[in-house]
């Protein structure tokens, strides 16, 4: 088994909601399985006030977004800021069907890989990205965030 990348781990809430479901062994975890290199990454957990003003001013968007990857260099070492809001995380999982841990240990994989140098601009990168984050979410322990949600068999009853 190969070492994983050195990380250098920054973690901020602003937000402190889901606090108790992101210590930092688990974020680092998650983070570090999607790295291909050593890196120095900055989370920070955000309310949707922030996550508005950031995605307004960066790309454009009069909406708060679910996870926001400022890369600053890919090589030697990656470096770079994520941004995650706790509100729109948890509306999203709720939507989903999918436990909110889960869809963090998604979104910083995401943003992660965002970090390195991966997009998801065109259909062959949009399926490269999503192929990995599924391989990643599934080495983890967690089911493919691309699939439709597992119903549970007392749910699968009650119909």
């Amino acid at each position: 088994m190969s070492a994983q990348p050195e990380l250098k781990l920054s973690l901020q809430f602003a937000d402190r909601t889901h606090r108790p479901l992101l210590p930092r062994h688990r974020v680092m975890r998650w983070i570090r399985c999607a790295l291909t290199r050593p890196a120095e990454i900055a989370v920070r957990i955000v309310g949707e006030e922030e996550a508005l003003a950031l995605n307004r001013e960066f790309r454009g968007q009069d909406h708060a977004t679910n996870v926001l990857a400022f890369d600053y260099s890919h090589d030697p070492v990656v470096n770079a800021d994520l941004i995650l809001c706790a509100p729109v995380i948890a509306s999203e999982a709720a939507r989903a069907g999918r436990a909110i841990e889960a869809h963090y240990a998604h979104l910083l994989i995401h943003g992660s890989l965002h970090a390195q140098g991966f997009d998801h601009d065109g259909d062959d990168d949009a399926r490269e990205m999503q192929a990995r984050e599924s391989a990643l979410m599934r080495a983890l322990g967690f089911d493919d965030p691309y699939a439709a949600p597992r119903r549970s068999r007392a749910a699968s009853s009650a119909k």
